[in-house]
C-alpha cells in the first residue's frame, strides 16, 4: 500500500468497525468523525456505492504535542481509517501512513511523532 497500512478480513462490516473502534481505543485513540461514503454519495448523487466508511481517529497526547509544534499540522488531522465492503465476504480495514502524510510538513523533526502514530495504528489493525 502506498500511503497507508490495512488488512482484509473474513468478518463482516459491523464486525470489522466495531472491531476497530475498540483496537483505537486500546491504543489510546478515539474516533472523532464518521463518514458513511455509501450514504452519503446515495443522499448526495444518487449512487449505489458499496460500504465504505471513513473514521477520523485522534490520540489526544500525540494530536496536542504535534499541534503545540506546528499549529496547521491541524490540516492533516485527524488520522484516517477506512472500512470497505469487498462484496465477497470479506472487508478491508486500512489506516493512513503517518510517515508519509507528515512528510508534506517538510519538517524532520515531526519524523519521531510520525513514527509513533504509526506503531499506534498498525498495532490497532494488527489486533484486529
Amino acid at each position: 500500500m502506498k500511503y497507508g497500512y490495512g488488512r482484509q478480513l473474513s468478518i463482516s462490516m459491523n464486525e470489522a468497525e466495531e472491531k476497530i473502534r475498540v483496537s483505537l481505543q486500546s491504543q489510546g485513540f478515539g474516533v472523532l468523525t464518521e463518514i458513511d461514503v455509501k450514504s452519503t454519495l446515495n443522499t448526495k448523487i444518487g449512487v449505489d456505492f458499496k460500504p465504505y466508511k471513513i473514521l477520523g481517529a485522534c490520540n489526544p497526547n500525540i494530536a496536542y504535542q504535534a499541534l503545540t509544534e506546528e499549529p496547521e499540522i491541524g490540516l492533516l488531522l485527524p488520522c484516517n481509517i477506512v472500512i470497505w465492503d469487498n462484496e465477497d465476504g470479506t472487508v478491508n480495514v486500512s489506516a493512513i501512513d503517518a510517515k508519509k502524510m507528515l512528510s508534506v510538513t517538510g519538517r524532520d523533526d515531526l519524523e519521531e511523532l510520525s513514527t509513533q502514530v504509526n506503531g499506534l495504528l498498525h498495532a490497532a489493525i494488527d489486533a484486529l
